[in-house]
């Protein structure tokens, strides 16, 4: 008896509601619209052919529910960046853009591109990231009412009495900051203490590197090589060409995580003055007419290197040596 053949399954999905697409062997096509709660994530089970694969966007923290719920009932899964699936429907030169559509472009992706199977974060990680969350928000909120404060200050008629309810606010997000530091520590000190120790030992990773890389890439558990960290996070160069036209400068693919990228730059300010082979790169890529940002991504590629190096041979860094392998337990 043959096999069924695999059918993927594109899934749309928003705060509300999700769109899905496939299409079987035979042709016949099925596009459904649902609920994004318990009562459509059965419905949508209950629609699946045999050797189904679904395959959904990262859209912000809509797909969690789905994606744990399909994978707790044994269905595979894969979670595409929503950039790539962005790409992948301009190079096929598609203009139509409905729910529907983007449902059935991210189908054509996981059937024609090599898509790896998701995994739910492990609840430690799933914490960190919730507290780290909320830590960005206070973070945004204390900045708006600083600007807020030095506005009233420039204006020379600040009402004392106002100044100190601001003020007191201020005092307030601070402790509260300050109370999330101690649970994200808690946390990574917990789940990963050696890890982020071993990070730490290399020359520009700090405390809030160390974390971020951790959580995004959940304890570097699902990388085979430094060059897939490079590309998850979106570091990897990029040149676009255009048939015969000029070839344009190279950038930084904007597909990776932003903030652990900002991190990793402000990293690699401090490697390049304190790591030694860090230091001798962006010497010798100056010397050779390379931009400083360019020199700097090198920089930060290569403090990746290193990361990766130590956690895969568990071994802290040393300089000169690059690493010292723990000792057996």
């Amino acid at each position: 008896m043959e096999k069924p053949e695999k059918v993927y399954i594109g899934v749309d999905i928003s705060k509300v509601k999700f769109d899905i697409y496939f299409k079987l062997g035979n042709g016949e096509e099925t596009k459904v619209k649902l609920d994004n709660n318990s009562e459509g994530f059965s419905e949508l089970l209950n629609l699946l052919p045999s050797d189904s694969w679904v395959v959904m966007e990262a859209s912000g923290p809509y797909y969690y529910q789905l994606a744990s719920f399909l994978y707790d009932k044994g269905v595979m899964v894969s979670v595409i960046n929503p950039l790539v699936i962005k790409r992948f429907t301009q190079m096929k030169l598609s203009r139509t853009k409905t729910d529907s559509a983007d449902a059935k472009s991210i189908a054509e992706y996981g059937n024609l591109l090599k898509i790896n199977p998701w995994e739910p974060l492990k609840s430690c990680y799933l914490e960190i990231k919730q507290w780290y969350a909320y830590r960005k928000q206070l973070l945004k909120h204390q900045h708006a009412i600083q600007m807020k404060l030095e506005a009233f200050i420039s204006t020379g008629t600040l009402n004392d009495l106002l100044r100190e309810s601001i003020e007191n606010e201020l005092f307030r997000i601070d402790e509260n900051i300050k109370e999330v530091d101690r649970q994200l520590n808690h946390l990574i000190d917990q789940e990963n203490g050696q890890l982020r120790e071993q990070l730490e030992s290399v020359p520009g990773i700090g405390p809030k590197t160390s974390l971020l890389l951790i959580v995004a890439l959940r304890g570097f558990e699902n990388f085979q090589n430094y060059k897939q960290i490079i590309s998850y996070l979106g570091l990897s160069p990029r040149i676009y060409e255009s048939g015969t036209s000029v070839k344009g400068k190279a950038k930084i693919c904007k597909m990776g995580m932003s903030e652990v990228r900002k991190c990793l730059y402000m990293a690699a300010r401090s490697a390049k003055s304190y790591n030694k082979t860090c230091m001798e790169l962006y010497s010798r890529l100056r010397a050779k007419g390379k931009a400083h940002r360019v020199a700097m991504v090198a920089v930060i590629n290569k403090l990746i290197k290193q990361a990766f190096a130590i956690v895969k041979s568990n071994s802290y860094y040393v300089q000169n040596h690059t690493t010292r392998r723990v000792a057996a337990k």
